[in-house]
């Protein structure tokens, strides 16, 4: 796009010119607006005064009103009469006056309207009363005018509350059209979020405000942004030769060359500066309405917003269902409450009042330095992502600059423009969408996305996902290898600054690292081919692994734009998904290890399935060897750890029947809640059983001297000398909870060529205490030996895969078929 002169389309003396040698385009539209109003004022005395000698007047409304017209805008115009007119001679006046102002360039648009007509509430046309709020007097009748000019005012004052509901309501609704967002790369500057529209709607709340209520001057602290946001408008007006509002690709790579533009400069950085500055203009705007719209009452829903004060902290107070600081000047001396407020939100869905957000954001500086340190800021971040309304938290982290105090290298991808035709948003507000998708999955509604709302409740850390998602585009600024490369490294000087545990910064760099695996196989391999399974598997390692994969990967897809997860990539991806689940549950048994360099380990190692190697460090397998050395001595090694909220128990001993069982059984007994389990057998028939679970009741906790009573009791279930069915038969069997018909649909699934010599069978179904003794029981009373299980429960939710053989065979068609039966019987016993 060029900015060679277009054909005039109206009087444009010499501000064009004047405009592109770097004239300052806050002064050239007021004189644009004055040369207008000298043309109008001429048509009016030439073509209707003499029709109208008295009883119609002509205001500016509108941009035009402000003297705010810019090259091809519309000129708004009220035509403000003492009555309609029926008179043929005035409406052929009327036309010949807009024909001529058309014909000369001017386009005009107009309203007739009597006083009485505008001081009246519309609700069909809120427009007509927030045109009128920047009207001003332009020819004609000057009695009529004033006649509006002392009943406006009035009219303002009694429907005040009317006319900012109703201006709110419109926009957010238009706000929402854009994905309430200001990062679109080819944004509308007029209507998006952050655009001309906002800085209206700052003035208009402005001036329906109660006038005994003082407000920020948000446009005079806004004068640096409205005087950019001018010129672009300016420019594409100019080039475009019409009014032109969306800022397209073409028009980005010539407005960066242009002298006033600071050009020339490269597209990405200047459009950087564009979203930083539509970004204040939005805040502001959303702080004008939370401060106006807080102030009106609203009958009983004040009562229950008043209820809500209830919630209120020593630090932090509920007030009109904002959040306000007890005390402000605090976060200078503990920055952390910024954060505290932030999990308030995620918490209660409240959040900080325009007051506190302008103090978080002053207190910036002093919060960067606080935490440029090294301290535990993912104890906090870890909360927030776990809590209900953890996106509106997110976003306020993004809005107020937090998450660029927490994370500095975030401001590398702030405004960042990756130009395409497939992206529509920057890089940082993909990624906020992208977490937005997954987290919407919670409370999802839509039947063909039903799979992965349930997958996402199979996952033990969504707080992890959640961060991953936040590192894994954040090196896509960078020049590197790969952006996942570049994006996992940046994202190990954060996970080590905000003090994240070792175990979990691996997963998360993991996650990083590996984010586009499942769209590579998806868009490039076919999945009908043997090696693609065994490729995803070998990138996946671990089933628990392959579904963060696939949710992280659902969810950056559907950032991408609002079409981009079409319900073709949606069954793709899932069948990506299944065939690599279905490929890892089928080397639990068939890929095994063989380790033959007569090492300790290796001794120990060799038969084991390969998951062991995937999900067990050095020193977990160092104390393996050292339960094993117990079980050669005293028949079975028993460990019994507690890990943060949940227990850890491990076993190593000789393989029998029942024994499995047996150890569930022991567990059970107690009261314990088993939520993963996984058994594996060695070449040499020592079984490895490690069992996480959970203590309901606080046994353990409360009574350190059961914890020996547990482990001896596991011991002898171990060695077969405790029968557990008597400990059981004592317990009494939990009641099956009301709303049967509501509860989860068990699903039973059998695989006889999964592997070489066992049949996997899946089960899927709602958990309770003693369900896996049930099916291990089953099991046992059936002739079936365990050779390999892998439990996982996530959400009351029992996820089971068993390997089973009997008398060293598959099972039969007619054995699946009564066990089968069975299971299901115990999933809704």
């Amino acid at each position: 796009m060029s900015a060679e002169k277009p054909p005039s389309s109206g009087p444009l003396p010499d501000l064009r010119e004047r405009f592109f040698s770097g004239g300052n385009p806050v002064a050239i539209l007021p004189e644009r607006s004055a040369s207008v109003d000298e043309l109008i004022r001429e048509s009016f005395e030439k073509h209707l005064a003499p029709v109208f000698s008295k009883g119609m007047a002509v205001a500016a409304v509108g941009g035009f009103g402000r003297s705010e017209l810019f090259p091809h805008s519309d000129i708004d115009i009220l035509l403000l009469v003492d009555k309609a007119s029926q008179d043929e001679k005035a409406r052929d006046a009327l036309s010949t006056f807009l024909r001529k102002g058309w014909d000369g360039g001017l386009r005009l648009s107009h309203s007739v309207h009597t006083v009485e007509e505008c001081c009246q509430l519309h609700t069909g046309n809120l427009e007509l009363s927030i045109s009128l709020l920047d009207q001003r007097f332009l020819c004609g009748d000057s009695g009529l005018y004033q006649k509006l000019a002392v009943r406006l005012p009035k009219f303002i004052a009694a429907e005040r509350q009317a006319l900012i509901k109703g201006l709110v309501r419109q926009t957010r609704d238009r706000h929402e059209k854009f994905q309430n967002t200001v990062y679109h790369l080819e944004p509308n500057i007029k209507e998006a979020p952050g655009g001309l529209r906002d800085l209206h709607v700052i003035g208009w709340l402005a001036k329906l405000n109660d006038p005994a209520r003082e407000l920020p001057d948000w446009l005079s602290e806004l004068a640096r942004e409205i005087e950019f946001l001018y010129a672009i408008r300016c420019y594409l007006h100019f080039t475009a030769g019409r009014d032109q509002n969306v800022l397209q690709f073409d028009a980005q790579e010539e407005i960066v060359k242009q002298p006033f533009a600071g050009g020339p400069l490269p597209v990405e950085k200047w459009m950087r500066q564009y979203f930083l500055s539509a970004r204040r203009i939005h805040r502001a705007a959303r702080q004008a309405i939370d401060v106006t719209e807080t102030a009106i009452p609203s009958g009983l829903f004040t009562q229950f917003r008043e209820w809500r004060t209830r919630l209120s902290t020593s630090e932090i107070s509920v007030s009109k269902e904002r959040l306000l600081l007890r005390n402000p000047q605090s976060l200078e001396s503990d920055p952390e409450l910024a954060l505290r407020v932030v999990r308030f939100t995620a918490r209660h869905g409240l959040p900080p009042a325009a007051d506190t957000e302008r103090r978080i954001e002053r207190a910036l500086p002093a919060i960067e330095t606080f935490f440029a340190a090294e301290r535990p800021l993912w104890n906090h971040l870890r909360e927030i992502f776990s809590l209900p309304h953890a996106m509106q938290a997110l976003r306020i982290l993004h809005d107020t600059g937090l998450l660029g105090a927490v994370m500095p290298e975030w401001r590398m991808i702030e405004g960042f423009v990756i130009r395409d035709f497939y992206h529509r948003y920057t890089v940082d507000e993909h990624t906020l969408i992208v977490a937005e998708s997954l987290l919407e999955l919670r409370n999802n509604k839509d039947a063909a996305r039903r799979r992965f709302s349930e997958l996402l409740t199979e996952v033990e850390s969504v707080p992890l996902l959640v961060f991953a998602i936040l590192l894994h585009d954040i090196g896509k600024s960078i020049d590197g290898p790969t952006h996942a490369q570049e994006s996992a490294r940046l994202g190990e000087t954060i996970m080590q600054r905000i003090q994240m545990p070792e175990e979990e910064r691996g997963f998360v760099r993991f996650l990083v690292e590996q984010h586009l695996v499942l769209s590579s196989i998806m868009n490039g391999r076919d999945l009908d081919e043997p090696s693609t399974a065994k490729d995803l598997a070998a990138k996946a390692g671990t089933v628990e692994n392959l579904r963060y994969l696939a949710l992280m990967t659902y969810a950056d897809i559907s950032g991408v734009n609002p079409t981009a997860m079409t319900p073709w990539r949606l069954d793709q991806l899932w069948r990506v998904y299944s065939i690599g689940m279905r490929e890892l549950t089928r080397e639990l048994d068939t890929d095994r290890i063989h380790a033959a360099d007569g090492a300790p380990e290796s001794d120990f190692l060799e038969g084991f399935p390969s998951r062991y190697l995937r999900t067990h460090d050095k020193d977990e397998i160092a104390a393996h060897l050292k339960l094993e050395e117990q079980a050669r001595n005293g028949g079975a090694g028993v460990e019994l750890v507690r890990r943060g909220g949940v227990w850890k128990l491990t076993v190593i001993t000789l393989d029998r029947p029942r024994l499995f069982a047996s150890i569930v059984g022991a567990l059970s007994g107690f009261g314990m809640d088993i939520v993963k389990a996984e058994a594996f057998s060695n070449s040499k028939n020592e079984v490895l059983d490690s069992f996480t679970f959970a203590d309901p009741g606080r046994t353990l906790e409360l009574n350190p001297s059961e914890v020996d009573r547990l482990r001896s009791t596991v011991e002898k279930a171990a060695m077969g000398t405790l029968d557990v069915r008597q400990m059981l038969e004592r317990r009494m069997r939990p009641a099956t909870p009301k709303g049967a018909a509501e509860r989860l649909r068990p699903s039973i699934y059998f695989d006889g060529e999964a592997s070489l010599h066992a049949t996997l069978v899946e089960v899927i179904a709602e958990d309770r205490i003693g369900l896996l003794y049930d099916f291990a029981s089953v099991f046992a009373e059936s002739g079936f030996n365990v050779e390999v299980v892998l439990i996982d429960t996530e959400a009351h939710k029992a996820l089971d895969v068993f390997y089973l053989t009997r008398n060293g065979r598959k099972l039969t068609e007619n054995e699946q078929f009564v066990l089968e039966d069975r299971l299901r019987a115990v999933c809704m016993a």
